[in-house]
Formats: C-alpha cells, structure tokens, sequence
C-alpha cells in the first residue's frame, strides 16, 4: 500500500495552512468524473484486508508489554512519524499501539471492520460503514496516528452533545498516547476556544467551526495573505495572528459525512451584523400585514416542491398601489416587491414546532437535519424579525451579512479530508465532485439480521395515527422496545397525545427535549419503552438492549412520514439490529404527508385513493412507487441547488481572488 499522505509538520497561528481554492471548468469537471469513476472501480479492498492482518499480527507483539514500553514505544514512534511521514509500516504500528492502549483504558478493542474504515479515512476517502458499527472509536485510529505525527486534527461531528460526549469518552484513550484533545461548543469565550483548539485533536460542530473561521476572516480583513501575517507575527507588537482562533485546516474527519457535506450544503453560513431601527419596524410591519391581504394564485403563485413563490402581475399592482399610501421605504420597487416575497414565505413555509420554537417569547430556528434547535441563529434579510412579528414575539435587529461561505468552498480548504458515515451510496458521485472524496464501503463486523417489513399505506393522516397508536400497544404488550420517528415536533406532540389518551407511557425526544437526549435514549432499549423521536432520534448513540428484549425480536422501529432524502430514511431504520443484534423496522404512511403535500397534482392523487378504495393492494403499490418518484425529484432538484450554490460559490472565490479581497 501507498504511504499516506498526511502532511507531517506542527503548525502555529502565523501560517495557517490551508488548501487554497480552486475553480474547475467544464472539462476539469469530466476529467474528474473519469477519474472518480476509476478510483471506485479499484477500491483496494484486497490491500485493505492485507494491512489489517499486519496490524492484528503486530499487536500481539504490544500485549505482553508493560504500560511503561508501551509509552516508550509510542514515543520512538511519534518521532519516526514525524521524520518520515506515515509510511504503511509506521500506521501499522500506531494503529497496533492505539488499539491496545484502548484495550487497556476504554476496555473496547478494535474490531477488523473498524480498522479497515480507519484505514479508509486515513487515506482522504469516505468510509461507509453501518449504523451502529463504532464509528466514533474508528476514528481515534486516524485521529490519533496523524496528532502523533504532528498534524492538527479537528473531528468534526453534528451537534455540541456528541462532541463534548466523544472528546470526554475518547479522552483518556488519547491522553495515553501522550496527546491534548480538547472540545469546541456553542457559548465558549474566545480565549476558551482558541485554547481548545490549540489541543492536538479537537472536537468541534461543523457550524461552529464554520464560523469561527468566519470570525477569523472579519478579524484578518481585506488584503491579508500568509507572508503578510508571518511579517506581523515577527515583527509587529500588535500582530492579528494572536486573536486568530484556528491555526490553519490541516486534517478534518467528519462524522456523519452525508448530513454535514450534502445536506447542510445547500445553505450558506453566514456572519451578520445588527442595524436597523422604529422605521425598520414599522416597515417590516406593514409588509405583513400587506402580504396577509394578498390572494394565493390571484397576486402570487405557490411552488410547494421548491418552496418558493412567485408575484403575479395582479400582485405587483397591488403592492404598488397600497405603497403610494406607505412611508418613503417602500418607494423602492425591488426593495418593496422582495420583502412582500419574504413576508409571503414567512406565513406560507415557516411554521412553529415544524421550521422554528416559539420559547421565552423568542424565535428558535430548528435544524431540519437533525432536529435540533440552533442557538443563536439568525434568518437573514428580513425573515426571522418578519416571522417575530408574525409570531407576536420581541423585534430584534435585522441582519446585514458581514461574511458568508458555503459548506462546500470551507471544506474544499482542508488540507487533508476525510469522512465517515453509514449512509453515502446515494450521494457518493457528488462526494467525489465536491469534495474530491472517494467513498468505500466497508463490511459490517456482524451479519445484519435487521427484519423489514413492507410498507403500510393509509387514505389520511387521522387513520395512519390511529394506525400507528394501535401498533405500539401490540409491540408494548410483546414487551418490545418501539422507537417511532416522525418528520416534526409538531407530529411528534400530536402522536404523543394519542398515545397518552391510549394510556401508554412514553418519552418524547424532539428540540424541547434535546437538553435530555442522552437520558432519553439510554432508556430507549429497555422491555415495553416506547420512544416518539423527531430526526434527533439519537443518531450517533447507541440504543442498549438487555438480552430479554434481544430474545424478543429486538428493538422495532416505525417510520411515520417518508423524508426528502432516501438516506434520512435509512438512518432512522439503522436505530434497529445494530452490531449483530436483533431488530425491525416498517413505515406507515398516508397520503396526505408532507413529501406528497403539494408536490403532486390534485387530480393524481385523487385517482391514487379511488384505487386504494376499491383495489388496496394496487393502491399502495401505486401510493410507494408515488412516494418514491417524489423522493428522488426532490432529491433531483436539492442536487440542482448544491451544484448551483457551489458553482456561485466558485465564480465568488474567482471575483474576489482577483480583486484580492477575502470573503
């Protein structure tokens, strides 16, 4: 096997390494597809095999040392990385000494699955691995091996808990080998965060490590390049590389590599300012109320599939006619006519317990990804003071963009990428495209025995509910544990009533609960529990089962609402029959969910539930094969916005490279 190409070199703030941007043209793009398409084609899984034997073999070599040698042999190695680079039989034997060192200290060894993903990551690829399948130890392996010989690593995961949760598990295990691993979360000062990320390993959410680079780039200002930063850290008393908080992109793993890089791509990060004041207000108040008297498909047109809208003719008049009666800040008609589009989304497409909480008197947008509330976060241009005012809450400041990146151009500017996740096939051509990341699938340590169930197809949401109340009370009575996923906090509060009203116990884990995941899920596989989970539904832990519930059939997993993405689905599915344990999975669905809702023509789905009347096997045979063509025309056209978002995101990189500006 080749040597691996980490760079191999400590970095300080005053460098601060990254890969610099690059524009591909149309036939840069089709050379890159052929070249992608050949480097899936030879995945290497014969070599693969060939080193995890070498590794296996040389760590019995390790086991009978004292924990002293072994920390001599960690030193003698460190230096022998940082000469040589990680040379195949260097990561042998790194890969040998973590894993016995997290034998003795976490008590969990390494299984062959999980060196084989390490591996993968070690060389820049994607390793796909099943739900369940280790994840967060695999990647102490490649984590570890690059900090010990020099380089920087950031792990990159989806949400604060699972960062301070993995940097505290994983902890001791690096602290053995001699290494600071440290954590980033939402709130830190600083001087905290810049001190965490000074540690040789530190885990971070990729949002905050987003902005904080933002925050970097405000602090850096116009006209600033490395050899202008080396001059101030050497010369000048006050130089800006000291409130720098990163010190470069070296080496980025990122856990749950689809969420983060596709998903989340399609929506640029943004660091704003506050301005505005009473005639902002009034402004914004009045393109409200305007909005609300406008007529749907008589001044504006819905696109439900996009989630946009468009102003009819009829509309424009309107809005022209009632602003001669306004204040001057509707004079403008570009300004006037985009601010009525925004108060019409306000009230159309965002909607409380779906897009957004209404807690304290405050506005809390929800990340559709995971569930999750996201603190401190703001719409821009308008739209979150536009939803305040229509939720009745406190007016803050509108936003002005003080600097902006999308996920693509950020992580393009590791310098060493790699990922992990267990659902990737589906995205693996647009991995490689963006991201220049090959993605390798790798067996599971246990053969899946996880049971799937076929689809059940209701006329509506009422008897899909009903349904599906009906079906935990027949899991409970077996003593099965039953986690029921649902698409928002408003579905899974009104399944929770009808569960409650059912005399069934149950725990609710949705963006009002998040503060209590952890407990919630532990308890998730006990006999009889019934858990009502948004997309959170505790990705990334792992649901313990005793062996009572394992000898009844496992953990079963309901789906109520299919997802826009097919992967979505899967993971939800992957809660069930992890690491060779039992478990089963079905979804219940109808033909009023969200992912038909507007998508398709009135007079189809009519005909869809005549049939399912009369013929229902037919019915839901057309109904899955509706729901499907819907999923991936939504998946379609979400690939159409990331490759068009990407492609501005290039053209800008060109603009403002020539103009020498930064973002």
């Amino acid at each position: 096997m080749a040597n691996f190409n980490i760079a191999t070199h400590p970095a300080t703030f005053d460098l601060r390494p990254e890969r610099p941007d690059e524009v591909n043209s149309t036939l840069d793009s089709l050379v890159h597809a052929g070249h992608g398409r050949i480097k899936k084609a030879v995945s290497g899984h014969r070599r693969l095999r060939s080193v995890v034997a070498r590794i296996k073999r040389r760590g019995k070599r390790y086991r009978s040392m004292g924990d002293r040698s072994l920390r001599e042999e960690v030193d003698r190695l460190r230096e022998k990385m940082t000469a040589d680079g990680l040379c195949t039989s260097h990561v042998i034997d790194s890969f040998s000494l973590i894993r016995e060192f997290s034998t003795r200290i976490l008590g969990m060894k390494h299984h062959p699955s999980q060196l084989s993903g390490a591996l993968i990551m070690l060389q820049g690829k994607v390793a796909e691995m099943e739900t369940g399948e280790g994840k967060t130890l695999t990647a102490t392996l490649p984590a570890a091996t690059a900090a010990l010989a020099g380089t920087p690593v950031h792990v990159i995961s989806v949400n604060d808990y699972l960062t301070s949760r993995d940097a505290e598990n994983m902890g001791p295990l690096y602290r053995a080998l001699g290494l600071r691993v440290g954590f980033v979360a939402h709130g830190m000062s600083p001087q905290e965060k810049r001190n965490q990320y000074l540690c040789d390993i530190t885990y971070v959410t990729n949002k905050e490590l987003v902005f904080d680079y933002l925050r970097d780039r405000l602090t850096l200002g116009e006209r600033s390049d490395p050899l202008q930063l080396q001059a101030e850290y050497l010369y000048a008393r006050q130089h800006r590389s000291r409130d720098l908080l990163l010190r470069g992109l070296h080496y980025g793993i990122v856990d749950e590599a689809d969420s983060i890089l596709i998903d989340e791509a399609r929506t640029p990060l943004i660091i704003s300012g506050s301005h505005g004041g009473d005639d902002e207000k009034q402004f914004l108040s009045e393109a409200l109320a305007l909005a609300g008297k406008l007529k749907v498909d008589d001044d504006y047109v819905l696109n439900q599939a996009k989630r946009s809208l468009v102003l009819t003719e009829t509309g424009r008049k309107e809005i022209e006619s009632a602003a001669t009666q306004l204040g001057p800040l509707w004079n403008g008609l570009v300004r006037r006519e985009s601010t009525i589009n925004r108060a019409l989304t306000a009230l159309h497409y965002y909607h409380p317990d779906e897009q957004y909480l209404v807690r304290d008197g405050k506005i809390e947008i929800i990340d559709e990804f995971t569930g999750r509330v996201m603190a401190d976060r703001s719409w821009e241009q308008g739209l979150h003071q536009l939803i305040e005012l229509k939720e009745g809450c406190e007016l803050t400041q509108k936003r002005e963009t003080l600097a902006k990146i999308s996920y693509q151009r950020f992580f393009r500017r590791y310098i060493h990428l790699a990922g992990m996740t267990g659902t990737a096939r589906e995205v693996a051509a647009e991995l490689w495209s963006t991201y220049n990341l090959v993605t390798v699938k790798v067996p599971t340590h246990r053969p899946l025995i996880r049971n799937q169930l076929p689809d059940r197809i209701f006329s509506d949401r009422n008897q899909k509910w009903q349904a599906v109340v009906k079906r935990i009370r027949e899991l409970h009575d077996q003593g099965r544990p039953v986690l029921v996923g649902t698409r928002s906090v408003a579905a899974s509060e009104e399944l929770s009533e009808m569960v409650s009203r059912s005399g069934l116990e149950h725990q609710v884990l949705n963006a009002r609960q998040d503060a209590e995941e952890a407990r919630i899920i532990s308890r998730a596989g006990e006999a009889g529990a019934v858990t009502i989970a948004t997309n959170m539904a505790g990705r990334g832990t792992d649901i313990v089962l005793s062996d009572e519930v394992r000898a009844l059939g496992g953990l079963h997993v309901i789906a109520t609402e299919r997802h826009e993405a097919a992967r979505i689905d899967r993971q939800l599915a992957g809660r069930c029959g992890r690491q060779g344990d039992p478990g089963s999975h079905e979804a219940m669905l109808s033909l009023d969910d969200y992912l038909l809702e507007g998508r398709q023509d009135e007079l189809a789905t009519r005909m869809v539930r005549q049939v399912a009347e009369k013929f229902p096997a037919l019915g839901d045979f057309i109904t899955r094969w509706l729901m499907s063509r819907t999923q991936k025309s939504v998946e379609q056209y979400h690939a159409r916005v990331r490759k068009e978002l990407f492609r501005q995101s290039q053209n800008q990189g060109s603009l403002l490279s020539f103009s020498g500006r930064l973002e």
